[in-house]
């Protein structure tokens, strides 16, 4: 049987958009919960948290009610003629609510952990916010930021149940990789599954090996500044 590579470009085109917008969203909620007073912030933390553990079929469930013809904001949509079940913005919405946790809480540890006292020497020496927060606490953030921004993309790369509550699995639209995967278990074509998985775990190899490189490279400039 041919092998048609359809689900590896919708897969990126999927992954790719949610990951952009998510590390947008990630890095400013982040902010607005860690300045939030103390109450505020531990329960939108655990809102925010939630998508995280929740089972995926739970989350896309959830979207479908948000979502679907009859929803909370999908009956308005479609009052305007937009539909987005079972569509390839359904695929990414449901990416981006999966991945959100990771790049959230990844940016939210790296802003934590900033010393405070770097960023009272900038007000001292009259910088505004906005110069604060991009001369001084993205430099020392991007670590962890660039971390959770791998991590987004494996979820939102290898998104499965809360994709197929809500976008389905239609050849050459919304059928991702790990769709294409099920879908050829479930034909009895193995072979063409084993290369979906055999992708997959390359894709993911590497990005863990990434992740890792980043890290010892942390771990070193960490190690130089106590020295020098």
């Amino acid at each position: 049987m041919e092998m048609n590579w359809s689900p590896l470009w919708i897969s990126l085109s999927v992954a790719i958009p949610a990951t952009m917008i998510t590390f947008f969203l990630g890095i400013f909620i982040a902010k607005k919960v860690i300045s939030a007073n103390a109450p505020v912030s531990k329960l939108l933390d655990v809102i925010f948290t939630l998508p995280l553990v929740l089972p995926p079929t739970v989350v896309g469930f959830l979207l479908l009610i948000l979502f679907g013809k009859n929803g909370l904001i999908g009956r308005f949509l479609y009052s305007v003629g937009i539909q987005i079940v079972f569509t390839r913005l359904a695929a990414i919405i449901a990416a981006i609510v999966v991945s959100f946790p990771l790049m959230y809480r990844s940016a939210k540890a790296a802003f934590e952990q900033q010393d405070g006292n770097l960023i009272q020497a900038g007000r001292t020496l009259g910088l505004t916010k906005i110069q604060i927060f991009w001369r001084i606490e993205m430099p020392l953030a991007a670590p962890g930021i660039l971390s959770g921004t791998i991590l987004t993309f494996a979820r939102a790369l290898g998104e499965f149940g809360a994709t197929l509550m809500i976008a389905g699995n239609i050849p050459k639209i919304t059928q991702t990789m790990p769709m294409a995967i099920y879908m050829n278990i479930q034909r009895g074509e193995t072979k063409i599954a084993s290369v979906w998985v055999l992708l997959m775990i390359m894709l993911s190899f590497f990005m863990i090996l990434f992740l890792n490189f980043i890290n010892i490279k942390k771990e070193e400039k960490g190690i130089h500044n106590i020295t020098s």
